[in-house]
């Protein structure tokens, strides 16, 4: 495992504490943990992005649903991280699953989950890029040319190139260098959402209205009562949407779209083998559990403010008359506004002034570039942590010096989703406009995949009770005699 380890024979030993085994470096603290925990479920990118699909479930009530899937949520972070304290190695699920339920099972369940479904979020990420940052913004500045190229097949493709780039860049920085790129966009990305709030919680439902029309006809060319028209638009197609409802059914049904955010608080557990002190089970617990509960409260805040200024059924219309449309669902009628209804862009409307609009929504993009190396970070250990292992070739081992990364596993990772999107531009399926193509980025067909590593490692959960590695982990697991992690595999697996 010579070529695994940092350095030459002989060479001076970097100042910071370094594995042995690996050369990766002990070089986050807890708070960089749940900082890409929170980015990991992000409220905007990925929040806004999924319960635009909520109008599907008119009668689902969304604050319950989201406090019942947090819930539920909780018993996936208590699993991870007591996974977490008893193996804090890098590579996470693959380290636990190929120890528990053999190398081969292991191999091919966690690598498909964490290395071959991240090929397939490379679109979604640069179609998130398109409708939440270079659209409103190139709208906003009158440079309606630029917003229809990048709404083309070709211009969704560029944007994999730009996250492509963007992502190669901070990642490869290495983790410390990343640490600090997640929290100034963080910082400033709070500071976004505050302004956004405040915009929403003092203006009134007719002050947004005035204000959606005025920008309508301003920006898009719009007739007058644009507020009204979508939602005549929408109704074709969409019957309307009531806020205050709630029924156990619809709620239920709203929970697929909820875990396109909320699923995620542990996509960091293949890197807490570099977080100082993983070993004590509180510091993974409660960066898994802080970054799911903050994101939870926000995301709650943002909706009761929709609610209250732009208005839920309005709200829902206008996601209903983008979606339907786009997707030449029958009896459909364009809606005058063609962009994806993005509450931001709404909330500058408040403000006549396109410059503030545009630098609210700059700012806001931070969202997007903190959370953006989520797309390399956490698959990069999977894939060193099996090449460490010999599975796959030990070139994917081999740690830089300077940066103390592993960067064939970086650049293996970022081949092949640039196939990945060159594959989404040249072979559109049946329709070529973006969202309807065979490599969908609405991303419903890529989560079972990931889905699936909570309850594969609730099974490893289990059979970690009966299995060498029990012995002293399972009675620092044990509270009270009781069988925690038998316990809490049983209900990941239920979940």
């Amino acid at each position: 495992m010579a070529d695994a380890t940092m350095g030459a024979p002989g060479a001076a030993r970097p100042g910071l504490f370094l594995r042995n085994a690996t050369g990766l470096v002990k070089s986050w603290s807890t708070f960089d943990a749940f900082v890409y925990s929170f980015w990991s479920v992000n409220l905007i990118t990925l929040g806004l992005y999924g319960m635009s699909y909520a109008y599907t479930v008119p009668d689902g009530q969304v604050v319950a649903a989201i406090l019942l899937f947090g819930l539920l949520t909780t018993f996936l972070v208590i699993t991870y991280a007591m996974l977490v304290s008893v193996m804090p190695r890098t590579g996470g699920d693959y380290a636990w699953q190929s120890r528990v339920l053999g190398g081969g099972l292991g191999f091919v369940l966690s690598i498909t989950g964490w290395w071959f479904t991240l090929f397939l979020w490379a679109p979604i990420y640069a179609n998130i890029l398109v409708v939440q940052f270079f659209s409103p913004i190139a709208y906003t500045l009158g440079w309606t040319g630029v917003a229809t190229f990048f709404t083309s097949q070709t211009g969704i493709f560029v944007s994999c190139l730009i996250v492509l780039a963007f992502v190669s860049i901070v990642v490869t920085m290495g983790m410390e260098t990343y640490a600090r790129i997640q929290k100034v966009c963080f910082w400033i990305g709070l500071g976004g959402l505050a302004v956004v709030c405040l915009l929403l919680l003092f203006a009134s439902p007719q002050d947004f209205q005035n204000a959606f029309n005025r920008e309508a006809t301003s920006l898009f060319g719009a007739k007058d009562g644009a507020y009204q028209a979508t939602i005549d638009a929408a109704s074709k197609t969409f019957a309307g949407s009531s806020f205050g409802t709630l029924s156990f059914g619809p709620l239920l049904l709203l929970l697929p779209w909820l875990a396109f955010y909320l699923l995620w608080p542990n996509w960091g557990a293949t890197l807490y083998g570099e977080v100082r002190g993983a070993k004590d089970i509180r510091k993974p617990f409660w960066s898994m559990f802080a970054g799911l509960w903050v994101t939870v409260a926000m995301v709650i805040v943002v909706v009761l403010l929709i609610n209250k200024t732009i208005g839920w059924n309005f709200y829902q219309s206008a996601n209903a008359a983008y979606w339907n449309n786009l997707f030449a669902v029958q009896g459909n009628v364009a809606p005058p506004v063609p962009i994806w209804p993005y509450p931001v862009m709404f909330a500058g409307f408040l403000v006549n002034n396109h410059l503030f609009q545009a630098l609210l929504i700059i700012v806001m993009g931070l969202w997007f570039f903190g959370w953006a190396g989520t797309l390399f970070l956490s698959s990069t250990r999977v894939i060193f942590a099996a090449a460490f292992d010999r599975v796959l070739p030990s070139w994917a081992a081999n740690i830089s010096a300077k940066r103390r990364l592993d960067d064939r596993a970086v650049d293996r990772d970022h081949r092949d989703l640039r196939l990945q999107a060159v594959l989404h531009e040249r072979f559109p399926g049946r329709d070529s406009r973006p969202g309807l193509d065979i490599f969908r980025h609405d991303g419903r067909g890529h989560h079972p995949a990931l889905a699936a590593q909570g309850p594969l490692c609730g099974v490893a959960n289990r059979q970690l009770q009966n299995r060498r590695y029990s012995g002293d982990h399972r009675r620092r697991s044990d509270h009270r005699r009781v069988p925690t992690l038998h316990a809490l595999g049983v209900v990941i697996q239920l979940r």
